[in-house]
């Protein structure tokens, strides 16, 4: 499995790479590729709430017995173990190649950022939804990017990090 998803990586990265060249003067590879494995894994996120909120859901609360949650959160629950999954095969496979930390380390790291992204996205959601009153599915958008620029940056420093060998 672990070499099916080496390939697979490459082979994402290789196509990534074929529309880098304008950006070269820019950004560097390695941001290009989170750029948009990130922006692939963030569309697939989207999409998938907006089915799971409109037409899994349909708009309406879900009752646990001991609590009831609100659409757009349960909706947020059911796409984020799913989106984490392959968010972290895209940035292990595919942007974050170089770094030399054991996998299992880096998915407990991943787990870790991604569990802050989760507290944000929870905590974002709740203000422009339920405070703000903004539509739920504009307002997970919004909430997206400020988890983004986190993510790189976390993911980049701490999860993926090259040990520097002197």
């Amino acid at each position: 499995m672990r070499q099916f998803l080496v390939c697979a990586g490459k082979f994402i990265g290789e196509i990534i790479d074929i529309f880098y060249p304008p950006f070269s003067r820019y950004f560097s590879r390695q941001f290009f590729r989170y750029g948009v494995s990130g922006a692939a894994n963030v569309g697939f996120d989207w999409l998938l709430y907006f089915i799971v909120y409109n037409y899994i859901l349909q708009k309406q609360f879900v009752p646990l017995g001991f609590v009831t949650i609100s659409p757009h959160i349960a909706a947020l629950f059911v796409t984020f173990p799913i989106t984490l999954f392959t968010g972290f095969l895209l940035q292990k496979y595919v942007t974050f190649t170089a770094s030399d930390l054991r996998g299992r380390e880096q998915l407990i790291r991943y787990i870790a950022v991604v569990g802050v992204n989760l507290l944000i996205n929870y905590f974002g959601l709740k203000l422009l939804v339920e405070l703000l009153h903004f539509y739920a599915t504009p307002s997970k958008m919004v909430v997206t990017v400020i988890c983004t620029i986190f993510s790189y940056f976390s993911q980049k420093t701490f999860t993926f990090k090259v040990k520097k060998n002197i």
